[in-house]
């Protein structure tokens, strides 16, 4: 895998400016603090049950398992709306089938690794994706910056954003991912398909991003951008950009886009389209192994709008608090304060 490529991947450049100082975090699952928010009430009826778990040091996946157990049923009846971190405190919501006596057995479902914290009937099972976003709470230990330098940051981050970039999880344990980009996509096993055709995807957008950022325009809209809808996933097409679409850009209304590739036309014009094919073209082999695998061209944000941002020194720590809407990485926001570990599943 070329070098660039991993720093594409892996370390983008930040839009703030250097890192205001090293932090560590992770020492205890209470430094990352997770909490799922759905969006939406449980119907109050129905064939399932959404299920509110707490869980410590414990994957998503296992967390599922002991779920299906309980309620006896297969592991594949069981949703979840997203995959949380490992090594973190996280609260997230889960489906199980309804059925006599499960809700007697999740209640007694409490131990060191998780437990239950409430059920509810609803009318169908949780699909993945199925979420408003998520709540952060994150312990920088060790942070040696001043508080105005810290303050002035955090004011600069609420009023643009940050950098949408995918965080280095997307690209596997130190970007394992990517070395599998030039296999072909005969060369993969079934097992290993999805993860390296996401990083392929991730890796384009990323170094869209960044020339984005390298020029300045990451957070403005242009002649030529597809913008989104904040929170939705609704895009249009930008001909020409006048005091309103400034306007609301300022506001966090709507922010300009990059390609997750795939077959098909791009939306976008102009310059900003001749710099997504250009950036393609340099990536050749990223972007030619989606099209080979049939996925088609979508759109994402270049841009995250952090809501609720506030941040608390305790003694030498400081602590983070944020919201980001569902499919956003609290890296990207992490990585524009401190050099810190702070990778989620």
């Amino acid at each position: 895998m070329p070098e660039s490529w991993r720093a594409l991947a892996l370390a983008p450049p930040r839009a703030f400016g250097a890192p205001l100082g090293v932090a560590r975090t992770r020492e205890t699952p209470e430094d990352f603090v997770v909490e799922e928010e759905l969006g939406f009430a449980p119907a109050g009826d129905g064939p399932h049950l959404l299920v509110k778990v707490r869980k410590r040091n414990a994957n998503t996946e296992w967390v599922a398992r002991e779920l299906a157990r309980a309620a006896g049923c297969r592991p594949g009846e069981v949703g979840f709306a997203g995959l949380k971190d490992r090594h973190a405190l996280a609260t997230q919501w889960f489906s199980v089938p309804r059925s006599p006596g499960a809700q007697a057995r999740l209640a007694e479902l409490r131990g060191a690794q998780f437990e239950v914290l409430e059920w509810h009937a609803h009318s169908r099972k949780l699909p993945r994706g199925a979420l408003l976003g998520n709540r952060f709470l994150i312990r920088l230990r060790g942070l040696a910056a001043a508080d105005e330098a810290i303050a002035a940051r955090m004011e600069a981050i609420a009023r643009a954003g940050v950098p949408n970039y995918f965080g280095p999880q997307r690209f596997g344990r130190d970007g394992a991912n990517l070395d599998r980009i030039h296999a072909g996509l005969r060369a993969l096993s079934p097992r290993e398909r999805g993860f390296v055709l996401s990083a392929a995807r991730s890796l384009v957008f990323n170094a869209v991003l960044t020339e984005r950022v390298r020029d300045g325009t990451w957070q403005h809209i242009e002649p030529g951008d597809v913008a989104n809808l904040d929170g939705r996933g609704s895009i249009f097409a930008v001909e020409e950009v006048d005091e309103t679409l400034r306007a609301r850009c300022e506001r966090l209304e709507i922010h300009p886009t990059g390609p997750l590739w795939g077959r098909g036309e791009l939306t976008s014009s102009g310059r900003v389209r001749e710099l997504e094919q250009r950036i393609a073209g340099t990536l050749e082999s990223a972007s030619e192994l989606v099209v080979e695998a049939g996925m088609e061209q979508e759109r994402r944000p270049l841009r995250l709008a952090v809501r609720d941002l506030s941040f608390q020194r305790e003694q030498a720590d400081l602590l983070v608090g944020f919201a980001l809407r569902r499919g956003s990485f609290a890296t990207a926001v992490i990585r524009e304060i401190a050099d810190a570990d702070a990778v989620e599943e």
